[in-house]
């Protein structure tokens, strides 16, 4: 007789159930990071606003399977929804791009504020599609998930398919939170945008300073030097003389068309060519001391520090320009200038004997203090001012290292 086989206990049945139950769940989680990783790497290949858009709809469309996927953003400022991005959308929207015009029922229900929550991301009927009977390529709903940053809202990611299914709640969770990757990658991309505008405008006034310490000065004195070759040709003086004003005129035409070649190919300070910056402010207060003929002492304390390029550049220009200040509108007979760099910061000094002046009554737009003042913020340090009528004039920069 043929023994029959074990009644299987109860909790074995329960065991292969639940280990069953774990083994669908972890595959599920295992999907989902899967998703998450691939449109995470993706997003973080580009800072570029419409190719972060473009790569997201093509990542959703090919991993959830579905047809379309198209994205509205809200513009800055205004609020209002333009058509940011878009993924095979119908001939009918295609033919026809007003159609993707003005309101709809998913941005509507978005700007109302019901779209505000995972529970949220669910199916909607496309209004710009409803009443369509071709062109449609079977697409009559969407899926709508709305897109914030801290709060503020940025738009609507729209994906759909021709063959609509029941999106799981899996799937409808998982589809927030590309939404909340989608939008730091927008918040990031837009960040990144106004760094540049702004980085423009820097580089606008960096250049007009450049302009108005080099180029300006230059035709400035080019100017002084033929209206003196000019009053001397009046007077009928001699040619010698009058030549003497014409060549030097010359030759600083040809410094100054030196010096707009280095600042469009965006060359740092030509003396600071192969020089430290202590070495041209040596060489730039001998220049000064021998063509004014004022006395001009330099200093400088750990001169043998490494410095940024840029640090090294804004503060020649620096004392460039207070140079020039003292010796244009001071009638000073000295200057000090004066270098101290260490670990945490560099100070640059310059301080002149001349007529002084009071700082509360300064012309408005006179360029020069204000570049100065600009140039070292944009160094990221401070600037200071003395000066009073008869006392003289000390401006300071001081630039942190660290």
């Amino acid at each position: 007789m043929v023994a029959s086989p074990p009644i299987p206990q109860e909790h074995d049945y329960n065991n292969a159930m639940s280990s069953l139950y774990e083994s669908k769940i972890l595959k599920q989680r295992n999907r989902e990071l899967s998703i998450l990783n691939t449109i995470t790497e993706a997003l973080n290949r580009s800072v570029d606003l419409d190719e972060t858009l473009r790569v997201t709809l093509a990542q959703v469309a090919d991993l959830f399977d579905l047809q379309t996927a198209w994205v509205w953003l809200l513009r800055e400022g205004t609020g209002e929804s333009y058509l940011a991005a878009a993924q095979n959308l119908p001939p009918a929207l295609t033919k026809k791009p007003e159609r993707m015009e003005g309101p709809c029922y998913c941005l509507d229900t978005y700007n109302s504020g019901d779209l505000d929550g995972a529970a949220n991301v669910n199916i909607i009927t496309c209004s710009r599609l409803k009443w369509l009977s071709e062109g449609t390529g079977g697409l009559r709903y969407h899926a709508s998930i709305p897109l914030y940053a801290h709060g503020k809202k940025l738009g609507v990611l729209n994906v759909a398919s021709g063959d609509w299914r029941e999106l799981s709640p899996e799937d409808l969770r998982l589809l927030y939170t590309i939404g909340d990757l989608l939008s730091i990658a927008i918040e990031r991309a837009r960040l990144f945008q106004r760094s540049v505008q702004l980085g423009a405008s820097d580089e606008r006034n960096r250049l007009a300073r450049e302009i108005h310490d080099t180029l300006a000065q230059g035709l400035a004195g080019i100017a002084l030097q033929l209206e003196t070759a000019d009053a001397l040709l009046d007077g009928q003086a001699a040619p010698a003389k009058i030549q003497h004003y014409v060549q030097y005129a010359l030759k600083m035409t040809r410094a100054s068309l030196e010096e707009a070649r280095r600042s469009v190919l965006d060359l740092r300070a030509a003396p600071l060519e192969n020089h430290t910056l202590a070495e041209a402010l040596r060489a730039l207060a001998e220049s000064y001391q021998s063509k004014w003929n004022m006395k001009v002492i330099f200093s400088a304390t750990g001169q043998n520090h490494p410095l940024p390029v840029q640090v090294e550049t804004g503060l020649y220009r620096v004392a460039q320009e207070a140079l020039t200040n003292a010796q244009k509108h001071a009638n000073a007979q000295k200057i000090i200038l004066r270098l101290v760099t260490t670990l945490d910061h560099i100070q640059l000094t310059i301080a002149d004997d001349g007529q002084g002046f009071d700082p509360e009554k300064l012309i408005q737009g006179r360029f020069g203090l204000v570049g100065l003042n600009e140039r070292v913020k944009l160094l990221g340090g401070q600037f200071h001012l003395q000066s009073s009528p008869g006392e003289g004039t000390q401006v300071e920069a001081i630039v942190p290292l660290a």
